[in-house]
């Protein structure tokens, strides 16, 4: 039986699981420079943490911008769990926590190549096409009711 959780993150060892999740598929999967992915602003942010039959499988980073925006980021999970629905689980989990908060809008840098994942969450496409850490994005927002 599998047996996912996803939780906000409460002890040091959890960022220290985050920061290998991450280390494994945005630099040594797509190459991204360890000075953009760790920018210092993990200490200001809320992480969410995914436990796939308690192992460390997946992260997401959420910023608050504003008042009223909140960036979702990072969103990462280990190839050997892809497929399985943890990163919508994971972005469903980041949603419920800013609503929680009653911040009204969400914004996403989404890897062009995953955009649906986002559409099939609400999202929308806004703007052009644009290269962050030589990947290909698109901005995506969200609003609350």
């Amino acid at each position: 039986m599998i047996k996912l959780i996803i939780k906000s993150v409460e002890f040091p060892e959890e960022l220290t699981a985050i920061k290998g999740i991450r280390i494994a598929v945005f630099q040594e999967e797509q190459g991204v420079n360890p000075v953009l992915e760790f920018d210092g602003k993990d200490e200001i942010s809320d992480h969410l943490i995914a436990y796939l039959n308690e192992k460390v499988v997946g992260t997401a980073r959420i910023r608050y911008l504003d008042e009223k925006t909140a960036k979702i980021e990072r969103l990462a999970v280990l190839p050997t769990a892809r497929g399985q629905g943890i990163g919508k689980k994971i972005m469903e989990n980041a949603l419920q926590l800013i609503a929680n908060k009653n911040i009204p809008e969400v914004v996403i840098h989404a890897q062009e190549y995953v955009k649906d994942l986002y559409k099939k969450l609400n999202f929308v496409e806004e703007g052009e096409i644009f290269e962050e850490a030589s990947i290909p994005h698109v901005t995506m927002r969200k609003k609350f009711p």
